[in-house]
């Protein structure tokens, strides 16, 4: 397709691992695609996040979205010609009491009951076989074997560049202004000039309230800015990525000895000026979670610390699916700080609803309609 080309079968707002993911699984049905993104792909909460590939610890209406993404991960290199730095060494929610351990217990056997398999309890003995360094006083937790950890901007690139391969038009540095009804065709209206497709997926992430405001689909999407920290390197002490049940915590460690602590603490996003400021007390707190579950890190020093533009929603689930209210819109965001392992899978089920109307995976539960007002 063109480079020039201002009209597609699909246009797609927001150039994250979501939209380039969407705009390849669409070229890959024969879609014509046309793909704006105001900054790069990858720029803020696809290229900036910890990397986490999990199916751990998700609420029960992401995961069949989760599973049929994992399916993906693992064949990755297939899907766009470079392993994205995946790696398959299991993630593991550690308890850290013998009521979180309950908890754990009660999760495990409720997905058991609802068909879900890939969480598994593990006792104190089974803990510190996937994870020596953990403090002595866990008495267990969950393992989800199949999961891991990717490079989040190089995985959104290799999707973009996968994308452009099958024919997409991938238009970078370009703002949407507004989107409008034209006749059959959505107008897109950008800095750039403007743009028509019968279809418009929204995937704008932490902007994307504003064009579902465009279209009448007012959402109470929250901007927030999700802290990263990372180590001087260690010797090699950890495989598995660790999350924690009750605190905020996601630590990994990569192949240079480096060591990636997030969790979900927040600094402040600038939406508007594109930029975030870090809370250095909230990073203090994570670091100290760090201190007390780990004493082998007590000595590693951060070198560096950032934080990403992201969309919240108040269930913590993303808005996924047909618009409620116009033939040929589909929303696609508000992944509230875990939608980079979604990404593979998403854009596939987004590219099957938009050709076909339906999915074979379940995503009940993720439309935009639990947010118009007659749902409350």
């Amino acid at each position: 397709m063109s480079a020039g080309r201002r009209n597609a079968d699909v246009i797609i707002v927001g150039g994250g691992i979501h939209g380039c993911s969407t705009a390849l699984h669409c070229a890959l049905r024969g879609m014509t695609v046309i793909l704006l993104e105001k900054d790069h792909a990858g720029r803020h909460a696809s290229g900036v996040n910890a990397g986490g590939v999990r199916q751990l610890a998700r609420h029960v209406a992401e995961i069949p979205l989760s599973n049929a993404s994992m399916a993906l991960w693992h064949r990755i290199g297939e899907l766009v010609d470079d392993d994205c730095g995946f790696t398959c060494d299991g993630q593991v929610l550690v308890a850290e009491t013998a009521e979180d351990l309950a908890d754990c217990r009660a999760r495990v056997d409720d997905l058991t009951l609802r068909g879900f398999h890939h969480e598994e309890l593990i006792d104190a003995r089974q803990l510190r076989e996937l994870v020596p360094a953990v403090s002595e006083s866990c008495p267990g937790g969950i393992v989800s074997r199949r999961d891991g950890a990717a490079i989040p901007l190089r995985a959104t690139q290799a999707f973009k560049r996968k994308a452009q391969n099958r024919g997409a038009v991938i238009r970078e540095g370009v703002r949407v202004d507004r989107v409008r009804r034209e006749g059959a065709v959505w107008r897109v209206e950008t800095d750039a000039g403007s743009f028509a497709a019968p279809r418009l997926v929204n995937a704008a992430g932490a902007w994307a309230d504003r064009i579902a405001a465009d279209l009448g689909e007012p959402v109470p999407l929250e901007v927030i800015a999700p802290m990263l920290m990372i180590t001087a390197p260690m010797a090699a002490f950890i495989e598995p990525v660790v999350i924690m049940l009750r605190r905020k915590l996601s630590f990994k460690q990569f192949a240079n000895g480096t060591v990636l602590i997030g969790g979900g603490y927040r600094g402040r996003a600038l939406r508007d000026e594109n930029r975030t400021i870090l809370d250095w007390r909230k990073l203090a707190a994570n670091a100290g979670t760090v201190w007390d579950l780990f004493p082998i890190m007590r000595g590693a020093p951060i070198l560096r610390a950032w934080a990403g533009i992201e969309a919240r929603m108040p269930d913590d689930l993303p808005v996924f699916g047909p618009s409620a209210r116009h033939e040929g819109v589909y929303h696609q965001f508000g992944f509230s700080a875990h939608g980079f392992q979604l990404g593979p899978g998403a854009g596939a089920v987004m590219a099957e609803i938009i050709a076909t109307g339906r999915s074979n995976v379940p995503v009940d539960g993720l439309g935009i309609a639990r947010f118009a007002p007659q749902a409350h």
